[in-house]
């Protein structure tokens, strides 16, 4: 698989060209995009035709991760005759959350075929998605993202048991508890965590991950690799990066948008 960064900013910064959360995975002519906040559009565009993505999977329902699901529903449905449409998953009530902005029942669907998460795994094209809730909202959730040995499913569900899953990569959304990641961890994996409180510490009640408890966690799982993403404004990104590298062995990089790894 390989991973593009489309988006790696929090819910607001002072980091020109910043677009908020969201991580493009591909494999082969496949690919999932793993949240869509705000100012991510433009990136996913000029990455790949977005018509094309074979789902689009939400962590949460705050606005820095699924708000330019808008403008994917208007190029969806005003830039083709007729218009296209691509699945999306997330937790419930993304699409009266959508629908809302526009005062406009079924806003979402004319584009955009949302369904409801849950906890497990998912096949989508030929990624297999497992999702786990996190400590963040009421219904947030983690992903881990691997393509199986051979075969492909459908974006409807899950798909036959096709061969082993390779490593992958976890996706830790927006999560209050480091330990909430590690049941997804599998050794060699690649973790991309949010570690919104740099060198931390983080505030009480905040819900969010400095960089050493994001390096924990990939230590404890045995991870092969640290990704950090999602820095809010104020905190040195170089502090951040040398706590996480404080507590975790392995190679560690903090993202940007145009980032590539293969994973």
């Amino acid at each position: 698989m390989e991973l593009i960064v489309i988006g790696a900013g929090p819910a607001y910064t002072d980091r020109r060209g910043a677009a908020s959360a969201s991580y493009l995975v591909r494999a082969g002519d496949a690919a999932l995009l793993l949240d869509l906040g705000q100012g991510a559009f433009p990136n996913l565009a000029s990455t790949l035709e977005p018509s094309g993505l074979t789902a689009v999977v939400v962590s949460h329902l705050h606005p820095d991760h699924f708000i330019d699901l808008v403008p994917l529903r208007h190029y969806l449905r005003f830039e083709f005759n007729p218009p296209r449409r691509v699945a999306v998953f997330g937790p419930t009530g993304l699409g009266d959350r959508i629908d809302a902005l526009h005062a406009h029942p079924g806003f979402a669907a004319e584009a955009l075929d949302v369904a409801v998460l849950s906890i497990g795994t998912r096949r989508m094209g030929p990624f297999e998605v497992e999702a786990r809730r996190v400590t963040h909202t009421d219904e947030s959730y983690a992903f881990r993202v691997s393509v199986a040995g051979s075969g492909a499913g459908t974006a409807a569900g899950p798909g036959p048991d096709m061969g082993a899953p390779m490593s992958g990569l976890v996706y830790s959304g927006d999560c209050g508890h480091a330990d909430d990641l590690v049941p997804l961890i599998r050794p060699g994996d690649t973790v991309l965590a949010e570690a919104s409180f740099g060198a931390g510490a983080v505030p009480a009640g905040a819900a969010h991950l400095d960089a050493a408890a994001a390096a924990q966690a990939a230590a404890t799982g045995h991870a092969a690799r640290l990704l950090l993403t999602h820095i809010q404004m104020g905190f040195d990104r170089a502090e951040a990066l040398a706590a996480a590298q404080s507590a975790f062995s392995g190679p560690t990089h903090l993202v940007t948008e145009g980032d590539r790894f293969e994973v």
